[in-house]
């Protein structure tokens, strides 16, 4: 099982590559968030309600999570390139289509065929990386992929705000389109096609319960902070696809040819990536979420000054993506895990500690510099963990894989960080709540927004309750930002204990390589020489390396 690749790309051919393919990343990263800015706009000119509202923003995001690991398998299969352009090519039409929406309902179809889009896109642009560079230099391009895909989010909210507050919401599409034009261009130019020869049979009915297992849990975790974690879609999508999810298991450990060989898990360098990424993106998104609250809620900026807070974390994430994967071949990734999830614990409980009104920006920004610091250590590696961890015909589920554990963190993150904050606020602002007449003081308990708008109601007067309101909800941060720093000293510790030490991983990194090196000298397809490629996993070697 060889991969077939058109050409093998030179250094510049590659350079070309992989600015291509985080071109058409930053597109689809930071679609996930643009439209969040132009809410307000959205309500007013389509007569759209809160709920086709978070329909149009996790429509997007559903269908994007729950496509990624049958695509990736997709792209593995008939062809990255192939993959690629297809979905360059949905996506570029359902943003030109949002953009001319005259409903919201067209608005919503959009979204969600530019999830599907999006779907066929962010797998590949990963699997097309780890196919084309060689050993030497794939660490260091999955470093840039990586620093781009956390910091697309940022750079998305940023342009979109930008453009909210100079035009109308249908402009907050053009960034996507044209970068989407741009990477396709790119890539029909540039990218050459890479395919897996397998004779197997496609898992169909993994890729439909993998399918229904990932979009049902996403859309239950979305659901849950908005609708409520009682109100039958909620309880719907999560017991569906736990459902699901364990139909799929029992499937794929049936199946001679899987979508997903699930017995990779017991690789403890793939697993440990597995879970430090999916907390890293949980905190991060997460993060965001309520740090964009805490800038317009409680320091009163605007949705563009709010965004542009965001930009150092970027900054220093970004650069950090790419040094990552040097410094992870010299100490290992238990060393690096461990040292970027304590970091981002101690940056979490910086904010807890430090973050109030009258500090403002500033006293958030020691506990920022710190948490970026942990993200850019750990993604990256995190990232390298599991694509290094199968072989190269198996780039694309590796990727999707990947993304999906991304997704899936980032939606947990948002629903428990955003939930927590709720829960913070809605118990310091109790007492004052209590006082207000009639139902004014449940819309000043349901939230910040609430309470700004019965303080404007009640004009001077109002002044004490809109106090009250942000302190409270700084209180709220708090207790969201210290959960979440311990759970990141879990994470920290799980760290330690399930990634291989640095004498194990170099022992098992040395092995897989003598064992391609014998793959490649025989020439020989034998499956028993290729699996012990595959197979090669550190915790098998601890006796040997002397851990």
């Amino acid at each position: 099982m060889t991969p077939d690749v058109d050409d093998i790309p030179d250094a510049r051919h590659r350079r070309l590559i992989l600015i291509a393919m985080c071109t058409a990343l930053v597109a689809v990263v930071a679609s996930v968030s643009g439209l969040n800015v132009a809410q307000q706009q959205l309500a007013t000119d389509l007569g759209a309600t809160q709920s086709q509202l978070l329909w149009m923003i996790n429509g997007y995001t559903i269908a994007l999570a729950a496509l990624l690991l049958p695509i990736g398998a997709i792209g593995d299969r008939w062809g990255r390139k192939h993959v690629l352009v297809g979905g360059l090519g949905l996506f570029l039409a359902a943003n030109i289509f949002g953009s001319l929406a005259a409903t919201i309902t067209q608005l919503m179809a959009s979204r969600i065929a530019a999830g599907v889009g999006a779907a066929m896109i962010m797998p590949v642009t990963l699997s097309v990386i780890t196919s084309s560079f060689p050993d030497e230099d794939r660490d260091r391009a999955v470093g840039v992929w990586a620093g781009f895909a956390g910091a697309g989010g940022i750079l998305g909210l940023v342009a979109s705000s930008i453009v909210v507050d100079n035009f109308t919401w249908p402009w907050v599409f053009a960034a996507p389109i044209t970068m989407g034009a741009i990477a396709l261009l790119m890539t029909v130019t540039s990218v050459p096609n890479s395919r897996e020869h397998n004779g197997g049979r496609f898992d169909v009915v993994g890729s439909v319960l993998s399918a229904l297992a990932v979009g049902a849990l996403v859309l239950g975790i979305h659901e849950g902070p908005e609708a409520g974690w009682a109100e039958p879609v909620t309880l719907g999508g999560l017991i569906g696809g736990a459902i699901a999810a364990v139909a799929f298991v029992m499937w794929e450990l049936r199946q001679t040819h899987p979508l997903l060989n699930l017995k990779v898990f017991r690789n403890r360098t793939l697993s440990s990536g597995s879970i430090n990424l999916l907390m890293v993106f949980a905190i991060m998104s997460g993060l965001f979420l309520v740090l964009v609250q805490f800038l317009q809620a409680a320091l009163g900026y605007s949705a563009l000054k709010a965004s542009a807070g965001l930009v150092p974390m970027a900054a220093l994430m970004m650069p950090l993506s790419s040094v990552a994967p040097i410094l992870s071949r010299r100490v290992g990734l238990r060393t690096m895990f461990v040292t970027g999830i304590s970091a981002i614990a101690v940056g979490m409980a910086l904010m807890a500690g430090l973050a109030s009104v009258s500090g403002g920006y500033w006293s958030i920004v020691p506990g920022l510099i710190v948490l970026a610091v942990g993200v850019g250590l750990t993604m990256t590696p995190g990232t390298a963990a599991i694509t290094g961890s199968l072989p190269v015909e198996e780039q694309g589920v590796a990727s999707a894989l990947n993304d999906t554990v991304r997704e899936i963190g980032a939606a947990v993150g948002t629903a428990l960080i955003g939930s927590l904050l709720s829960a913070g606020y809605s118990s310091s602002i109790s007492d004052v709540a209590a006082t207000l007449p009639g139902e004014a003081g449940e819309v000043v308990k349901e939230g910040i927004g609430g309470a700004m708008v019965v303080s404007a109601q009640m004009g001077p007067q109002g002044a004490p309750i809109l106090k009250a309101a942000r302190e409270a909800f700084v209180d709220g941060w708090g207790f969201s930002m210290w959960i979440a720093a311990g759970v990141a000293v879990v994470a920290a510790i799980s760290a330690a204990v399930l990634t291989p030490s640095r004498k194990v991983e170099f022992a098992a990194r040395d092995a897989a390589e003598a064992a391609r090196d014998a793959v490649a000298r025989t020439g020989s397809d034998d499956l028993d020489l290729e699996l012990a490629v595959e197979s090669v996993d550190p915790a098998h070697l601890a006796v040997s390396a002397g851990d």
